[in-house]
């Protein structure tokens, strides 16, 4: 049966993106590589300083993680997410292996329902494959009307940049609370917001105060540039997390000391995530110029650090069209059928790359 479930993940996206690697990179000037978001800009100096101070780290750290970072976290969320004091944490080994692994860590199994968006990053359906349970793409929970267990949102949305409303989480929310249902929302991109603000399932204007039944995701990979620390973090209903941190514990699945060193130092630091949205913002602002010069339509996109763009045509054609220009971008099958016509632009390169790429776009046909 083991087998049999492993069998129906899909390929692995990013390895249909080769031939189209190996044609960006054949361009005279090099390849623009906008296909995936990873960090290029250094991490933060005071975050290094951290890591190094806590180098010294001869005994396993605990799966709770130490209680300076689990207090760094909260007062955080207090105070940027509009968190409850009583929300319970968790560090996780980045946020991908939790995203992946949560519907098991939740005991979820065969026979149950997960619900995902419609546009989704397709981890979320790996996770539930991996469990074993049904998969569905939707994004009107509320409106399945056969027994869920679990729902994953994503605001700001990967790849789309949407953000769901104060009143759309309130909705599901309560859906979800009169169900049994798990809520779960990944917010790793909540403090890159452009045209729309982020609102964390964790706000008390969301849940009124019940957090029954709701978890948050979050990162520091992409707003303080440690995607290479692998540093995540669970929160939410004290339950769930307690439930989980407990099965984590046989797991063996320990963030190390020098990294939550590293986190705390992030979290109680403001200046670098402003100058580090600062850069994106220059970025987004000059590709979305271009973009559109280039014939693409933008949508979404409110959030993020993606552009979610179409030409109204299939989105293979699009990353083609671009490869040939040196631009390596992902193609919107990758998060579902509704992506079909779409491409993703990443804002993860350099000015320098970034001005390259706008200098090709305006010559783009």
């Amino acid at each position: 049966m083991n087998s049999d479930r492993w069998s129906q993940l899909p390929d692995f996206p990013w390895d249909t993106l080769a031939p189209f690697a190996e044609t960006a990179r054949s361009h005279p000037d090099g390849i623009i590589d906008l296909s995936v978001g990873t960090p290029v800009d250094p991490t933060p100096l005071v975050i290094q300083q951290a890591l190094a101070a806590a180098s010294n780290a001869p005994g396993y750290p605990t799966t709770a993680g130490i209680p300076q970072l689990s207090t760094a976290f909260i007062n955080w969320a207090v105070g940027n997410l509009g968190a409850p004091e009583n929300i319970a944490v968790l560090p996780t080994i980045g946020s991908k292996e939790l995203v992946a692994t949560l519907p098991n860590l939740l005991g979820l199994g065969v026979g149950e329902v997960v619900l995902i968006p419609e546009i989704a990053y397709p981890t979320y359906l790996v996770g539930g494959i991996a469990a074993g349970c049904e998969v569905i793409a939707t994004d009107s929970p509320e409106l399945l009307t056969e027994a869920v267990s679990m729902v994953w949102l994503n605001s700001p949305s990967n790849p789309t940049g949407e953000v769901l409303s104060l009143e759309r989480l309130q909705v599901i929310v309560r859906w979800g609370q009169a169900h049994g249902v798990v809520i779960v929302s990944d917010e790793c991109y909540f403090e890159l917001g452009w045209d729309a603000e982020p609102v964390s399932i964790l706000d008390q204007r969301v849940h009124g105060g019940n957090l029954t039944g709701l978890l948050a995701v979050h990162s520091l990979s992409k707003r303080s540039n440690m995607a290479g620390y692998r540093s995540g973090m669970l929160a939410g209903d004290p339950e769930l997390v307690n439930r989980i941190l407990g099965i984590r514990k046989h797991l063996g699945m320990m963030v190390p000391t020098f990294v939550q060193y590293a986190a705390i130092a992030a979290y109680q630091d403001v200046e670098h995530v402003r100058e580090q949205k600062a850069r994106y913002d220059s970025r987004r602002a000059a590709l979305r110029s271009a973009l559109t010069h280039a014939g693409f339509d933008i949508r979404h996109s409110e959030a993020g650090l993606y552009l979610w763009v179409t030409q109204d045509k299939d989105c293979w054609e699009s990353v083609s069209q671009l490869a040939a220009k040196g631009i390596l971008v992902t193609p919107g099958a990758f998060y579902g059928h509704q992506g079909q016509k779409f491409v993703r632009v990443a804002l993860t390169a350099t000015d320098e790359a970034v001005d390259s790429a706008v200098a090709r776009l305006l010559n783009f046909a």
